[in-house]
């Protein structure tokens, strides 16, 4: 197995896709903190993520911040990436083959991370671990051991931001954050 940074030159000139790779400003590699015991898996960047080069940096990302916080996290300590290295256009939902192509790179990512927990934020991401047809809501807020690795779905930053302060998803997802801090506390 290469090391994090080989990795992340080679996923950088990927053209597997070459509709994501004629459209992305730049690949969203990921983060992983030395000594990162939880990772956090999105489905794919947003628009200020292929801007910058970094996962989680917009609005659902400033939520994830916080809400990590709150429950005794710490962003600066948690490995945080998408299943998919560049932003689809029009931010669409991954098609098949494009997850499929990123696939080997995320796998290798997750290898190196070794975490004790995985969080999967949606649906997307969920499924990249737990493939099937459960809905979210079926799946989330319980640790599933996937090739053993602890996996814990949740609801995505972005659907606690549409859903509101007061509304489920949000209360969810920070509960469904605690137990995963918990559980690498």
């Amino acid at each position: 197995m290469t090391d994090w940074d080989t990795l992340a030159a080679e996923v950088r000139t990927c053209t597997r896709c070459p509709e994501l790779a004629a459209t992305r400003t730049q690949v969203v590699v990921g983060a992983r903190p030395e000594g990162a015991r939880l990772l956090v898996v999105g489905e794919a960047p947003g628009a200020q993520e292929d801007e910058s080069g970094l996962p989680f940096v917009g609005r659902s990302g400033q939520l994830l911040d916080r809400l990590l916080a709150e429950v005794g996290g710490d962003r600066a300590r948690t490995a945080v990436l998408n299943t998919l290295k560049c932003r689809p256009p029009g931010n669409r939902p991954p098609t098949r083959p494009e997850t499929a192509n990123c696939r080997p790179w995320t796998a290798q990512q997750v290898a190196l991370v070794a975490p004790d927990v995985v969080v999967t934020l949606g649906l997307s991401a969920t499924r990249w671990f737990l493939p099937g047809k459960e809905p979210l809501g079926t799946v989330r807020g319980r640790v599933h051991e996937v090739e053993g690795v602890q996996v814990l779905p949740t609801y995505h930053p972005s659907a606690a931001l549409r859903n509101g302060p007061q509304g489920e998803p949000m209360a969810l997802l920070r509960e469904d954050l605690a137990l995963a801090v918990r559980l690498t506390s």
